[in-house]
């Protein structure tokens, strides 16, 4: 547990490592048109982050919460993205991310078992929701390298 506790606190700085020295152009860089540009992820990611710092925290203080998922896509589609602000956004994440590290730090096994039921998935231990956020920071970062090679690549003439 004290490892995935070190990495969900440091999510913020390796996103923002992963966006160091990227120009505009490169972080709304879009590889196909219904892949996401950088500048979308990082607001993705934000949103979930929202979402889940909610469910976290249902599950520690209330007795086997429902947990409602959201469609990324939907929000990605709907919400303007691109008309948002990133740095807002990243500044967003990292607070809610500090604002569960004390909680985080604080937690007893019984209250990492504590349960949480998603209609549509299941349920999910504290520890395991925990993970999936540690995850899914994890997967947008290797998306935002893939995203960054594929600008590389389409930069490149012959």
């Amino acid at each position: 547990m004290e490892e995935l506790i070190k990495e969900y606190a440091l999510g913020y700085s390796m996103l923002r490592e992963a966006v160091e020295g990227l120009t505009e152009e490169e972080l709304r860089y879009k590889p196909a048109p219904d892949k996401w540009s950088i500048h979308q992820i990082l607001i993705h990611v934000t949103d979930s982050e929202i979402s889940s710092t909610s469910r976290l925290k249902k599950v520690l203080a209330e007795d086997e919460p429902n947990l409602i998922s959201f469609d990324q896509d939907a929000w990605a589609n709907n919400l303007g993205y691109d008309l948002l602000d990133r740095e807002q956004y990243l500044l967003l994440f990292k607070l809610l991310r500090s604002s569960m590290q004390p909680i985080i730090e604080n937690l007893t096994s019984e209250q990492c078992k504590r349960v949480g039921v998603y209609a549509d998935q299941g349920r999910f231990t504290f520890k395991q929701l925990l993970e999936y956020r540690v995850l899914h920071v994890r997967d947008h970062l290797a998306q935002i390298e893939w995203v960054k090679k594929a600008y590389q690549e389409n930069q490149v003439t012959y």
